[in-house]
């Protein structure tokens, strides 16, 4: 397959669920390219690491997608022996695509308002645009150093996106689906199913494998 643009959406997925996977894949269609990979983190460098095993996140990452030819999970920050900064992710990318391919970062309001906070994340818009997806109704309120990025790289055409390899930032609202991977584990630890908000098969390996304090509800759909 000639890849003509890279979207790519990272995340420690713990578990991926249906709020994930609908994100992704309108990113897809508004774009126009043919897929948008999930990338999980192997060690996060933001937050706390997960209990779930890498492996474990891979595998329903790979189970939710498989029917789903827009969309494919992208092990290679799992793989990798590296922390996964983003910057990191984004130079293997370049030295595999090479420096022309449009490759779009894909991440939420929250994650973008903090960029200062990443590593080297001045270094970030010339590897890579940044595509932000916001809820509706999110009140977006940036501080000094984030207004300054925004308005020297935000466009509001996607093309312009697909027609340069980096430099840009867009944002784009999504349409409403409040779903989050603690209320999926919460409602898990509780004894409750969480069908409907991940897909079967994420359910199906959860309930085998007893993650998220599962084993008192194994067997039930």
């Amino acid at each position: 397959m000639t890849v003509t643009a890279l979207a790519f959406m990272g995340g420690t997925f713990d578990p991926i669920h249906n709020g994930h996977l609908r994100t992704a894949l309108e990113i897809q269609q508004w774009l126009g390219i043919d897929r948008v990979a999930l990338m999980p983190s192997k060690v996060p460098v933001h937050r706390a690491q997960p209990e779930r095993s890498p492996q474990q996140r891979l595998d329903m990452l790979q189970r939710a997608v498989e029917d789903e030819p827009a969309l494919y999970a992208d092990a290679r920050e799992i793989l990798s022996s590296k922390p996964s900064y983003t910057v990191l992710t984004l130079e293997a990318l370049r030295r595999e695509f090479g420096a022309e391919l449009p490759i779009c970062m894909i991440m939420g309001m929250d994650a973008y308002l903090s960029l200062p906070t990443w590593d080297r994340w001045q270094e970030l818009l010339q590897l890579a645009h940044i595509v932000v997806v916001k809820r509706p109704g999110w009140v977006y309120k940036p501080g000094d150093l984030i207004s300054r990025v925004t308005r020297n790289h935000e466009v509001s055409d996607k093309q312009r996106l697909l027609s340069s390899a980096a430099g840009h930032v867009i944002f784009h609202e999504l349409t409403p689906l409040g779903i989050s991977a603690t209320q999926i584990r919460n409602l898990i630890g509780d004894g409750h199913s969480p069908r409907y908000l991940i897909p079967d098969g994420v359910w199906d390996y959860i309930q085998q494998q007893q993650l998220y304090g599962c084993s008192e509800i194994k067997g039930k759909r």
